[in-house]
């Protein structure tokens, strides 16, 4: 994209302006307010959708964001890693509105009751139309992460995200958990349900034998007579987050090289706007926009920030926007952009929130979902307790909702700690609802999601912390893999995020005492990536947590969270006490 600096402060000024404008809706009624959010001015003549990471949530949920994502080196003070009044002041947005409910922890369960549950397929189709009537030809996009993260789309194999996702009218998509169903599965999805509908695209997967393409990398759509091109980014460490044996035959990667083949390869066939469909994270999309010229926009997914404002990146050639659509179909991101002399000129860009009850449900999704629920609705719907406390799971270092799972594995199998893993996926409960196994599945339904308990040493445990704290502190954002810190239960300790790798975890403590490193420990944990696992006879971690859950006599107390003692990275504007 080729705007000067002064268009770039115009536009970015139009942006402000748009986000000011919904604050004067925040005392009015529901009706009012959801024509303030939704009703927003069209632009130019080529216009992009995006959802990201809706995992699996077919129906209404409470998703609270982060109160913990921070920043170093580079990325301190800046997007995405801004939490609460931080974040609505870059997106001068104003606290105690809906848009301030939707990007924030602030107030979490007086807002929450106030403006309701979020995302929802139904809501979600009812506000894709809206804006599709409002934008002729526009294209959505899904960013992957969409098969997976609930009981009924791992009963049904994905089937039922993928039924939804074709009535919702996607029209590209890429991947990251999609491959954790299998080769096999993802493929006969691609050639047999998404054949004439829905493309599939991933620039950055070859085979591992030959190098071969296993997905095309891009599409070329035209929109009001613009030739775009859209290409895909699929999660590049599939193969290490996830267990590597269900994508045995495929290699991954970022692949800048290849992204600028495949710009150049996009534009020499005509291309006017190119766009990339992203499962990256974010530090790491910004990273690529500053090294791969071509590209108009990256819209990213997998990190689940709900980012307000795009971020605009220079490189060689121009400006590449950067944009992130947050989770759980709770938001659907809208990029407009003005072509002219067959090239992009300007652009507004607009996250708008999925308010269930401001949004009529769509009376076709809502079918189908009530058809796909039907068979499993009475067991996803047996109340297993009720919840004194939130629980909830995003942010850098445990939630509730993960707190509750480790203090679960621990006491039912007898471990002197617990690790559950970084997962940024799952939903949030207010105080008083009831834990459903709906609610259980959503925080741990996976393909894998066995329970283990292994003897470790003291020095394995610091090992186990200090690898996965470099997954999410490395300054540099390639050795990312955008994922949070492993929830731990039982173990204090001291987290030093400036620090390099194998020094940054410190002061390990259990009950009191010292880790001694050649000590061996109990350690519960689940969502092993070992193949061996799979045959172990382990049991699913959804049954060791139901049974703690079923012996707390129908309440489970508010959780104490493990959280570890943070050293020299505050003051952070990614960081509050809340």
């Amino acid at each position: 994209m080729n705007l000067t600096k002064r268009e770039f402060m115009q536009v970015l000024g139009a942006g402000t302006m748009a986000g000011m404008g919904l604050s004067a809706y925040a005392q009015t009624d529901i009706a009012t307010a959801a024509n303030g959010l939704y009703d927003i001015p069209t632009f130019g003549n080529v216009s992009f959708l995006h959802m990201t990471d809706c995992h699996a949530q077919l129906k209404p949920i409470h998703f609270r964001e982060p109160s913990i994502n921070l920043g170093i080196g580079s990325m301190k003070g800046h997007l995405p890693h801004l939490v609460g009044e931080h974040l609505l002041e870059v997106s001068k947005v104003r606290p105690g509105t809906a848009e301030a409910h939707a990007l924030t922890y602030l107030n979490y369960e007086q807002a929450a009751k106030r403006y309701g549950k979020v995302g929802g397929f139904a809501h979600l189709a009812t506000l894709v139309k809206r804006m599709k009537a409002s934008r002729p030809g526009a294209l959505l996009l899904d960013g992957g992460d969409t098969w997976q993260g609930s009981g009924t789309s791992l009963w049904t194999n994905g089937q039922d995200m993928v039924d939804a996702c074709k009535l919702l009218g996607v029209d590209v998509m890429t991947g990251h958990w999609e491959f954790t169903l299998g080769m096999e599965r993802v493929k006969e999805i691609i050639e047999k349900d998404f054949a004439g509908k829905v493309d599939f695209v991933a620039q950055n997967i070859k085979t591992n034998d030959f190098g071969d393409p296993v997905f095309q990398p891009y599409v070329i759509r035209e929109i009001n007579g613009v030739p775009c091109a859209i290409i895909g980014q699929a999660f590049p460490y599939t193969p290490i987050a996830n267990p590597r044996y269900m994508v045995a035959d495929w290699a991954f990667g970022i692949q800048d090289e290849n992204m600028q083949k495949m710009v150049d390869e996009a534009r020499g066939k005509g291309a006017q706007v190119v766009v990339v469909i992203s499962h990256n994270g974010m530090d790491v999309d910004l990273k690529m926009a500053s090294r791969v010229s071509g590209i108009d926009a990256i819209m990213g997914g997998h990190t689940h920030d709900g980012m307000p404002v795009a971020s605009v990146i220079s490189n060689k050639s121009g400006k590449t926007l950067v944009t992130n659509a947050g989770s759980n179909s709770k938001f659907l991101g809208v990029l407009d952009f003005e072509v002219k002399d067959k090239k992009v000129t300007d652009f507004r860009y607009k996250l708008l929130p999925v308010f269930a009850n401001m949004l009529p449900a769509d009376r076709e999704m809502d079918t189908l979902i009530t058809k796909i629920r039907a068979p499993y609705e009475a067991k996803l719907a047996e109340k297993l307790a009720v919840t004194e406390g939130t629980l909830y799971r995003r942010g850098n270092f445990n939630g509730t909702g993960d707190q509750l799972l480790v203090d679960a594995l621990m006491e039912v199998q007898g471990a002197d700690l617990a690790f559950s893993p970084g997962f940024r996926w799952g939903t949030t409960l207010l105080p008083g609802q009831a834990i459903t196994r709906e609610w259980l599945m959503d925080m741990t339904a996976t393909t894998y999601s066995y329970a283990t308990v292994t003897e470790m040493t003291g020095s394995t445990i610091k090992t186990v912390l200090e690898d996965v704290c470099d997954n999410l502190f490395n300054p540099d954002p390639y050795y990312q893999q955008g994922g949070d810190m492993v929830r731990v239960g039982g173990l204090s300790y001291s987290c030093s995020p400036l620090e390099g790798m194998g020094k940054r975890i410190g002061d390990m403590r259990l009950n009191g005492k010292l880790i001694e490193a050649d000590k061996k420990y109990k350690v519960a944990g689940w969502a092993p990536v070992a193949e061996e696992a799979k045959s172990a006879g382990n049991p699913m971690v959804w049954d060791v947590v139901e049974t703690w859950l079923k012996a707390r006599g129908g309440k489970v107390s508010t959780r104490k969270l493990n959280a570890p003692k943070i050293m020299g990275a505050l003051p952070n504007p990614g960081y509050a006490s809340a």
